[in-house]
């Protein structure tokens, strides 16, 4: 059984320790939650503080020119095409992440009621993120089309090959188990088949290596305060693949995505490119806190790097809670086959799930509850340790073990769990 003085040692030895000291992490909490808000980075109050005292305060309506802020969707764009292997200029920051996946998902079916008419199949999984699974809906009843749901990834195989999808909708890495699909064999199989695939890359982005170009994806959104650290509510982001970029225009056709916004025309003509999947004005102050988070990751210099860690404290917790926490009702959610995991560990308990992660919260470890049974725990390698994950355990085996749960004080929902 692994020692905490082993996993000390382990920290002493990582590459990637003094990483921690760029986040501003609260001394004596182990934050696993960073696949649901990310921590706060070091640099983002004073960049925050500089924009609101300095770009607005003092600059006012000359900082969109003078300090750049109409150039802050591409240009924070350009950064995370970094992490998610994009090119320059083909990803923009926008909006949230519902309301990318109206657009995208809304562009991709325009697209493929071009190329294969009468196609009218959007196909998911029934435990995809709600809000997508909301998207797709409302789209589909307003478009004429099925939303069909899957409930094991081995059904989406056969579905393809009966080419009669329009649109394969998926999220890269489940967020309630933590599994990750194998983006590059689904769209190879989707492409042969004529189907369009769209990847929400939520629990993604800033966590695992993608490359969206050498995969041939063809829609993706994503999370800013997730594992890019911008901060709660922070602006996501949209790719559009170039082949698709300049096909149709998105139906949210607002003045930023214009091609010539500030001509003040009556009429849309739509930006080239991913420009058009703007859409309304930008948000400073959000885009500003979200450019220091991912930094933060681009800091680091090598996605491989992080993935090779994010598996080291995955592999950890999940051996951990199999010596420690055996015989109290959790069960796994999430794959041991390593190439299927995410950078998340999700646990399943058939009557306690909510308390018992309050009990744990309670004693200063952070993660959270996914109903109806589900302990989550987010791994992000840029600031958690191997102690944390150690003392994380040892602490939910403490609950495990005292009861703690049956408190009534952990017995209480608030609104977010």
């Amino acid at each position: 059984m692994t020692t905490r003085e082993q996993a000390q040692a382990w920290d002493r030895d990582d590459a990637l320790a003094s990483h921690r000291a760029l986040f501003d992490l609260p001394p004596g909490l182990i934050y696993l939650d960073g696949n649901s808000l990310g921590a706060l980075p070091r640099a983002t109050p004073e960049r925050v503080s500089q924009v609101v005292r300095g770009e607005w305060g003092q600059g006012l309506i000359r900082s969109w020119n003078s300090a750049g802020w109409v150039d802050l969707p591409r240009r924070v764009g350009d950064k995370i095409a970094r992490l998610v292997g994009a090119g320059a200029g083909e990803l923009v920051v926008a909006d949230s992440t519902s309301v990318n996946v109206f657009k995208t998902l809304h562009a991709a079916l325009s697209i493929a009621s071009q190329d294969h008419p009468g196609r009218r199949l959007i196909v998911s999984e029934r435990d995809n993120f709600p809000t997508d699974l909301y998207i797709a809906d409302s789209l589909a009843r307003e478009q004429g089309c099925t939303l069909l749901l899957v409930d094991a990834v081995e059904q989406l195989g056969p579905l393809l090959d009966d080419g009669e999808v329009a649109v394969l909708m998926l999220t890269h890495v489940n967020y309630r188990t933590g599994r990750m699909h194998d983006m590059a064999e689904l769209n190879r199989r989707a492409h042969a088949q004529g189907t369009l695939v769209l990847w929400d890359l939520a629990h993604s982005a800033g966590a695992v290596p993608l490359d969206l170009h050498r995969d041939d994806a063809d829609f993706a959104v994503g999370c800013g305060y997730k594992y890019l650290n911008g901060g709660p509510g922070a602006p996501a982001f949209v790719w559009v693949h170039p082949r698709h970029a300049g096909r149709c225009s998105q139906p949210l056709s607002g003045w930023f995505g214009h091609a010539a916004p500030f001509q003040f025309t009556p009429t849309y003509t739509p930006a080239p490119g991913v420009g058009r999947y703007l859409c309304g004005t930008p948000a400073v102050l959000g885009m500003a806190a979200l450019e220091c988070g991912v930094d933060t990751l681009l800091a680091a210099g090598d996605m491989q790097a992080l993935r090779a860690k994010s598996l080291a404290l995955t592999q950890l917790f999940i051996e951990l809670i199999d010596q420690r926490c055996a015989g109290h009702g959790l069960a796994l959610a999430t794959p041991r086959t390593v190439h299927l995991r995410g950078s998340q560990v999700c646990l399943s308990h058939p009557t306690d799930a909510h308390a018992i992660m309050q009990a744990l919260i309670a004693r200063d470890v952070i993660g959270d509850f996914r109903a109806p049974d589900i302990l989550r725990f987010g791994f992000t390698p840029l600031y958690t340790r191997f102690v944390d994950v150690w003392d994380a355990v040892d602490r939910l085996e403490q609950v495990l073990s005292s009861g703690a749960a049956r408190e009534a004080r952990f017995q209480q929902r608030e609104v977010v769990t």
